[in-house]
């Protein structure tokens, strides 16, 4: 590690005002008289939301999470300005390859929980010690226990924060990266602008800002693609037009009831993932509530909608730099693709290979947008075969 960056060991551990605040809010939940609609269709289930409201209030334990969550070794540090909390876990092979793990939202770095252990410990898992990891999960900044930024457009900077914590801060010359929402979106950029500290990037799906600019030509996929992508936006886009468009006029209604921060959040669990509209057969209710708990004990939500806005209100140099970066592209760095078919929005190989050099592609059997979550043994598993010839290779130039 650099002698000249502080890096801090950080424990979670929330004061007890927070969430006896927290407990007397759900207590206090004022909820609304619409009982002739309790279904999905028309957002959030009622009555599921106030069965987990109840389960929040009387038997969801934080403590216990916070035990599980400090199992793993976090930091604290300073990097290109901004305070980034981060998991650094050392793996345990003969010469662990380096990996950075880029959340999205509505989550946070709990995503990665599950499948942080087997990338780091293959063999304790059943797998191959020579497929061993450096993980390194950061918070992006404006989640969970990260900076808030002061300014907007922070999403066009986290590449550049993530390399500096990767090569300077923890004197890594060469690493891996995978993401997926957001995390895609940061992991295309780091291909971008740092191509000559990459091995190879592993995402979950193509980040959405491309269909930007559709092709004229699109293939018979590409376009069933685009129209998919067109009635999506129209049927229930509404959230991310409302987080670019007006995130403090939202912020302050969720950020003051835990209520409907839980409605905002698990919707979008339910909607993205491969549940089949039963939203416990992928996530427990400790696992919704501890990545919703952190949301309301860190005072993040407000902020998470950063990225939707950086996107939205970008100006014209902003763009023009970054259609710079797309002519040049991600072609020298190697890019591997676990799609799984529920995802929000599962793009066709045709439609990732116009900006990436796609050397896997893998359709999963199952699985959607939280990954880590549903399907941590396919992830892990495409993760290690898609960057184990890559371990020994050469980074291409910068």
């Amino acid at each position: 590690m650099s002698l000249q960056t502080s890096i801090e060991p950080f424990v979670v551990r929330i004061p007890q005002d927070t969430l006896d605040d927290l407990h007397h809010r759900l207590e206090r939940t004022r909820w609304p008289e619409d009982s002739a609609h309790s279904d999905w269709d028309h957002g959030v289930d009622l009555g599921y939301l106030t069965e987990l409201v109840r389960y929040w209030q009387n038997d969801f334990d934080w403590r216990r999470q916070e035990r599980e969550i400090n199992r793993l070794a976090h930091y604290h540090t300073v990097v290109e300005g901004l305070d980034i909390h981060f998991i650094h876990e050392r793996g345990k092979g003969d010469n662990p390859l380096p990996l950075v793990l880029t959340h999205g939202f509505p989550d946070s770095f709990l995503r990665f929980s599950s499948i942080i252990p087997m990338l780091t410990d293959p063999r304790a898992h059943g797998a191959d010690p020579a497929d061993a990891f450096d993980v390194v999960a950061p918070s992006l900044p404006g989640y969970g226990f990260s900076e808030k930024p002061s300014r907007d457009g922070s999403l066009f900077k986290v590449a550049k924060i993530w390399h500096t914590l990767m090569t300077e801060t923890l004197s890594y010359g060469r690493f891996g990266a995978h993401g997926g929402d957001w995390g895609s979106t940061v992991t295309e950029q780091l291909a971008r602008d740092h191509g000559g500290s990459l091995a190879g990037i592993h995402l979950t799906d193509v980040p959405f800002h491309h269909l930007f600019k559709p092709p004229a030509d699109p293939s018979p996929p590409e376009a069933t693609y685009l129209k998919a992508a067109e009635k999506l936006q129209k049927e229930s886009g509404a959230y991310a037009m409302l987080q670019s468009t007006q995130p403090h006029t939202l912020g302050p209604a969720l950020n003051d009831s835990p209520a409907g921060l839980a409605a905002w959040i698990i919707e979008k669990f339910r909607r993205w993932s491969d549940c089949g509209g039963r939203l416990e057969t992928c996530f427990t209710k400790d696992e919704l509530l501890a990545n919703i708990t952190l949301y309301w004990v860190t005072g993040t939500i407000q902020s998470s909608f950063g990225p939707y806005y950086d996107t939205a209100n970008a100006g014209a140099i902003t763009w023009i730099r970054e259609m710079m970066k797309g002519w040049i592209g991600s072609s020298d760095v190697p890019a591997g693709f676990a799609s799984f078919p529920k995802d929000i929005l599962p793009a066709p190989r045709e439609w990732a290979e116009r900006f990436f050099d796609v050397q896997r592609w893998t359709e999963m059997p199952k699985g959607g947008h939280f990954a880590a979550l549903e399907q941590p043994e396919l992830l892990v598993e495409d993760i290690r075969a898609f960057f184990r010839p890559l371990r020994s290779r050469r980074s291409p130039s910068s």
